[in-house]
């Protein structure tokens, strides 16, 4: 309930209203509008890949050597955002915070990005849409990107003063997520609407509990 509901202090009762699809509550680091289908990755790791493996050293004997390492990983992060260009994707969701590199890039090659989900969002995403974070690095940056879900829509949306993702994921099963947003002219109010249907949502799931014969 908490990642299906948001809640919108400073407007009156009668403004509350349930929308389709999940509102994320971050505003997008990059934003590149696209109609149609919007094919979508979820990543848990930086995109822009660091100078050394954890727990090993990086050492290097002069400054060219550090700036032709530093060119080397620009490169290899644009060849990553071109990669996911060339499979038509779309919409980057990540549950780490990106370089200014990779916003760039994505930018540069027409893909939207939220970062700094949640791991309770993440994992809804993945129970919505089916599909497994994709893990870009390894000896073949451009091996084939099977993990991909689907959004019908995909699109900035203003609650109060705070920008929210707005994204409608294509299910792989009979759930057809739908976000309540909870208005109120204070947090305690709003708090208290929402305890209060949390509370009705658990009783009717009782209530229509398969009994086991």
């Amino acid at each position: 309930f908490a990642e299906l509901h948001a809640a919108v202090a400073g407007l009156p009762v009668a403004s509350s209203r349930v929308l389709p699809g999940l509102i994320l509550r971050r505003d997008f680091a990059a934003y590149c509008p696209a109609g149609g289908d919007v094919r979508a990755v979820l990543v848990t790791e930086p995109l822009r890949p660091a100078l050394s493996a954890p727990g090993s050293e990086f050492v290097v004997e002069n400054e060219g050597q550090y700036q032709a390492s530093v060119r080397w990983i620009s490169r290899r992060t644009e060849a990553l955002m071109k990669h996911l260009q060339s499979n038509n994707i779309k919409l980057l969701l990540s549950s780490v915070k990106q370089e200014e590199a990779v916003i760039c890039y994505a930018k540069l090659y027409g893909v939207s990005v939220v970062e700094c989900l949640s791991s309770e969002e993440m994992a809804l995403i993945c129970e919505i849409t089916g599909v497994s974070p994709y893990a870009p690095f390894g000896d073949n940056v451009r091996r084939e990107i099977t993990e991909i879900a689907v959004a019908t829509f995909c699109q900035p949306l203003l609650l109060g003063s705070k920008r929210c993702a707005h994204i409608g994921f294509t299910s792989a099963g009979a759930f057809q997520p739908h976000c309540l947003v909870l208005c109120g002219p204070v947090d305690g109010v709003n708090e208290q609407h929402a305890a209060a249907l949390q509370g009705a949502f658990t009783m009717l799931q009782q209530l229509f509990k398969r009994v086991d014969q």
